[in-house]
């Protein structure tokens, strides 16, 4: 199949990444927006640009406008992104009564895994561990039965049967509070995918979210790997890295063998990812379950892309075109990478002390990204750009990678890589997410799916010492002192010394902690402090200046 112009049926940064790709292939690519998202970066980016009638996600969303669209542009194929349409089988079957390509999975395969409850039944089919939950959508005193079944201590989820991203899902501790989340889950997911149904399954009370990517030609199917999508604010991801850290190799080899089973049996098309919950930290013999297939392109497919050097969303689009995996010399699962990549999604929001984020607007008048080896931005964004609180609060991506094959690195590649980033105009969750780096739990991949709402007051309370750290500190020596200097990477655990203190040389003056020891940090000469660079719980690399020590005698006094 020749492809020669694609219609990118979405907006903001994965229209961009999409119209890239094209281009990259020598595709045109046309971009569609609504009239209230005119000024987007999206459609200056793609060849051409066509405007929709309506307004909000609601004119993205109107699949019959953007078929016509792609007739009227001379487009041949459509890409949905992420979200909007890409999920949509009744928009990817009209697609092909059009005569055009829909790039993404079959219409069966979008019906089989939009519908939850289907996907579990298919999963339990094919042999692929699951946690006890209802068979179909369920009403409240079906529900109400489910729970009492699992005994005294036991919590639940619902869910939404379709649709995901957080919404239509809540956790329920007590049978107190069953009737409040169902009719919340109900609500919510009549509002977001138009049905209201809703089912149930046990609830692990600290999980890891582990995705496996995986990629299919209709006949052969391989993965590409895991993510570990663990650190999220009420359900919606904010910060992914691959490969993860909990897994041993041979955990790892068992979700991906899961993953691929089910996805082979599926004869599936384009690219997946197969979610499944972990209990705890991992280990070999720990609990994992099947949580649902997205049967998309992911918002975090970035660092796949990173650590295997694939570009999924060019495989993706060549696959529509009817290539093979094997035309594409992708026959063999790649396997576990000897490094690691980061995304940290910058959004237009600020986080309260519950965990709740919530939307900000404004016009950028700054917006400068980072850069240097292992740094990529995804984004749109651009001075001047007044933002729209009717489409998603994602300003862009920052993905870094090290090639280290030590996890911490890539978070403290990610700390000064996000220091770097400058958003003015427009609040967003950076100095949130540099909270987080900070944390040692972050640093030591020690936290949970619910880590954020368990410490959201600490997280939000701290922004004023990670900007003081970022801003004001010094990080070179001030005149005529001499910086003590980080032995290890590691967490500031305390600080014996404050600004004017005496005092000398071998004195211990910070402890830090690395890798569960303790170091002592002595002063290499007498003097007094005149700078302290860290507050305790920060996270320092190896040779970051902690403190600036002038030498005694230029204090002294001729009498």
């Amino acid at each position: 199949m020749r492809m020669k112009n694609i219609l990118i049926a979405n907006r903001g940064e994965i229209a961009i990444r999409i119209a890239r790709a094209a281009a990259d292939l020598g595709l045109g690519a046309v971009a569609v927006y609504s009239a209230d998202d005119d000024r987007s970066l999206h459609r200056r980016i793609a060849d051409r640009s066509y405007a929709l009638t309506g307004r909000g996600a609601g004119a993205y969303l109107d699949l019959e406008q953007i078929i016509i669209a792609a007739k009227d542009t001379n487009c041949d194929a459509i890409h949905p992104g992420y979200g909007f349409l890409s999920e949509n089988a009744t928009f990817a079957r009209r697609c092909a009564e059009e005569g055009l390509t829909f790039i993404g999975p079959r219409p069966d395969l979008l019906e089989l895994f939009g519908d939850k409850t289907a996907a579990r039944s298919f999963a339990k089919r094919c042999g692929v561990p699951l946690l006890p939950g209802s068979a179909g959508p369920v009403s409240l005193e079906e529900a109400r039965e489910f729970f009492l079944t699992l005994g005294r201590d036991a919590s639940v989820m619902i869910k939404a049967t379709l649709g995901g991203g957080g919404r239509g899902m809540r956790p329920v501790y007590k049978l107190a509070d069953l009737d409040e989340a169902y009719a919340r889950c109900q609500s919510e997911a009549r509002s977001a995918f138009g049905l209201g149904d809703v089912y149930i399954e046990k609830l692990i009370r600290q999980p890891r979210h582990i995705e496996v990517q995986v990629i299919g030609d209709g006949k052969q199917v391989i993965h590409l790997g895991e993510r570990d999508c663990t650190m999220q604010r009420r359900s919606q991801k904010i910060i992914e890295v691959a490969p993860s850290k909990a897994l041993t190799p041979q955990l790892r080899d068992k979700i991906t063998t899961a993953a691929l089973r089910l996805a082979q049996e599926a004869h599936f098309l384009s690219l997946g990812t197969i979610e499944f919950l972990l209990e705890g930290n991992g280990g070999d013999e720990a609990l994992f379950a099947f949580m649902e297939v997205n049967p998309r392109l992911q918002v975090e497919h970035t660092i796949t892309e990173e650590i295997t050097g694939i570009d999924l969303v060019r495989a993706q689009i060549e696959i529509a075109a009817g290539k093979s995996l094997a035309e594409l010399g992708l026959t063999d699962d790649v396997p576990r990478p000897r490094c690691y990549a980061m995304q940290l999604r910058i959004n237009m929001e600020t986080i309260d002390s519950t965990g709740l984020a919530n939307p900000t607007t404004g016009t950028l008048n700054s917006y400068e990204i980072p850069s240097g080896p292992g740094i990529r931005v995804d984004g749109y964004g651009y001075n001047g750009y007044t933002n729209n609180p009717a489409f998603d609060s994602l300003l862009a991506k920052l993905i870094v990678t090290s090639r280290s094959p030590h996890y911490q690195d890539v978070v403290t590649k990610a700390y000064r890589a996000l220091q770097e980033f400058k958003i003015e105009g427009i609040e967003t969750n950076i100095p949130f997410l540099l909270n987080l780096l900070r944390r040692p739990e972050m640093l030591e991949n020690n936290y949970h799916t619910r880590f954020i709402e368990e410490n959201a007051s600490e997280l939000v309370s701290a922004d004023r010492p990670v900007e003081d750290f970022s801003a004001s500190n010094p990080s070179t020596a001030p005149e005529g002192t001499v910086a003590l200097k980080a032995p290890v990477l590691g967490r500031i655990v305390d600080i014996a010394v404050n600004v004017g203190d005496l005092v000398t040389e071998g004195q211990i003056v910070v402890v830090m902690e690395a890798m569960k020891m303790e170091y002592e940090v002595q002063a290499e000469q007498s003097g007094y402090v005149m700078a302290v660079n860290v507050v305790q719980d920060d996270v320092v690399s190896s040779g970051d200046p902690l403190i600036f020590i002038a030498a005694a005698d230029r204090f002294r006094h001729v009498s």
